[in-house]
Parts: C-alpha cells; sequence; structure tokens
C-alpha cells in the first residue's frame, strides 16, 4: 500500500495534551486513615472450650498421654477419639476402641474420664463410648502410621 491510499494519517507529535482533571466531590474523596480503625482491633482471644483455645488444647495433651496396651501409639494419634466437646467446665468426650471385644473396653474409657477430669479448667467429664463408625487405620494420623511403618 502507497502512502496516498492509506485510511489513516501518521502525525509527529512532541507531546500529548494531559486529560483533564474529573471534579471530585470532598466529602466522596476516601481519607488516607481509612484502615486505621480496622487495624488497631485486636483478634478475639479463642475461647478456651474451642479447638485452638487453652482448655482444649490441653485436654488433646492429656488424651496424647493415654497409650493402647497393646499398640505403642497414643489413643488420639490412634483415631479413638472421635469428638471432644466442652461446654463451660463440662467436658464430653466420644471415643471408640479398636474393636468391640477389646481387652480394655471396661478400663479405657474410665482412665479417659479421669485424665481428662484432671486437666485444669475441667470440673467434670463424661465419656461416650461409641461403635459406630467402626474404628479403621484409616482413621489413624500419620505420625501414628509412621510409628507402626505402614507409611
Amino acid at each position: 500500500m502507497s502512502e496516498d491510499t492509506r485510511p489513516y494519517t501518521v502525525e509527529n507529535v512532541d507531546a500529548a495534551p494531559s486529560a483533564p482533571e474529573r471534579p471530585v466531590l470532598q466529602e466522596a474523596r476516601r481519607k488516607a486513615d481509612y484502615l486505621e480503625g480496622f487495624l488497631s482491633q485486636k483478634p478475639a482471644a479463642p475461647d478456651p472450650g474451642s479447638p485452638g483455645g487453652e482448655v482444649y488444647d490441653q485436654v488433646i495433651q492429656a488424651l496424647r498421654e493415654i497409650y493402647d496396651p497393646e499398640i505403642p501409639v497414643n489413643i488420639y494419634d490412634l483415631g479413638l477419639i472421635y469428638g471432644v466437646d466442652i461446654a463451660d467446665d463440662h467436658v464430653v468426650v466420644t471415643m471408640t476402641l479398636t474393636t468391640p471385644h477389646c481387652p480394655v473396653a471396661e478400663s479405657m474409657p474410665a482412665e479417659v474420664e479421669i485424665r481428662v477430669g484432671s486437666v485444669p479448667g475441667v470440673g467434670s467429664a463424661e465419656v461416650n463410648l461409641v461403635w459406630d463408625p467402626p474404628w479403621d487405620p484409616q482413621k489413624m494420623s500419620d505420625e501414628a502410621k509412621l510409628e507402626l511403618g505402614m507409611l
């Protein structure tokens, strides 16, 4: 295409004119410290009875100190603890055993209740022994599987 038949023209300029500023209402401008209030707020302390709370963590630590006599792994990492619920100073532990015919079926729940009841901040402890869902090795933590040579 020749220069004469182009549908556009090329113009060399030294500087382009600046765009006109938009008028902004004074009240619409954002204050520079708009995050100041948000950033100065302290995070709320976790509820002592919820995961991450002090009492909850101490209960889990107490459960990690109880070992199955037949398996060298604590009952928490073994996956025998299905839930820990804390309301005020009352703790309810829902747990199972490896089998219904486990030799510690009578003594293990009592030991859990005594150990959890001895945690500071716990007034009373209750253990619910359940069989559904049944325990299986998939419920074990990776640490427990490693300890038992399953990884």
